[in-house]
């Protein structure tokens, strides 16, 4: 992996609430809050100064734009929630240039494994543990924020054990 275990470890007990976060709120509400994004901008400015090289640092904020403004055309175009635009925006930076296509892969899987998951639960007796949450009586809708919470998640665990 490209990132470094020593930056891994420095995000990830920052970070992991705030996936934890994103992701109920979003099944129980069908919104990533404001907050919460802030929040995890806030951490990687923070953070961030001490867990990577200035140089780096400085690259990866200009991720955090490019993202934003890719996600926002995204966003206006209809594919995705705003939310989930602000959420990916808000969550590049923590992902090393070098390691973007193993994200994308452990996206896919996370977000299959959250779909099964959330649709199991739904139609299960796990429903009856949190009966208000709107997300069960979305249709075809699906809270975005529990497989992009849990790719985050997952993707600074690994680099924790196995980044360079």
């Amino acid at each position: 992996m490209a990132i470094s275990a020593w930056s891994a470890w420095w995000f990830l007990p920052f970070v992991l609430p705030l996936c934890f976060y994103v992701a109920f709120t979003d099944m129980r509400e069908m919104r990533i809050t404001n907050q919460s994004v802030i929040a995890l901008v806030m951490v990687f400015l923070l953070v961030g100064l001490i867990a990577l090289p200035f140089d780096q640092y400085l690259w990866r904020l200009a991720q955090l734009v490019s993202v934003l403004l890719v996600t926002i055309a995204l966003n206006a175009a209809g594919v995705m929630g705003a939310g989930d635009s602000k959420f990916i925006a808000a969550a590049a930076p923590f992902v090393a240039l070098g390691d973007v296509r193993f994200v994308i892969a452990l996206y896919a899987a996370n977000l299959l494994a959250a779909y099964a998951t959330h649709r199991l639960a739904k139609h299960s007796p796990l429903q009856r543990v949190a009966p208000h949450w709107i997300s069960w009586n979305q249709g075809k809708k699906f809270p975005m924020g529990f497989a992009l919470g849990g790719t985050l998640a997952f993707y600074l665990g690994l680099g924790a054990v196995f980044g360079s």
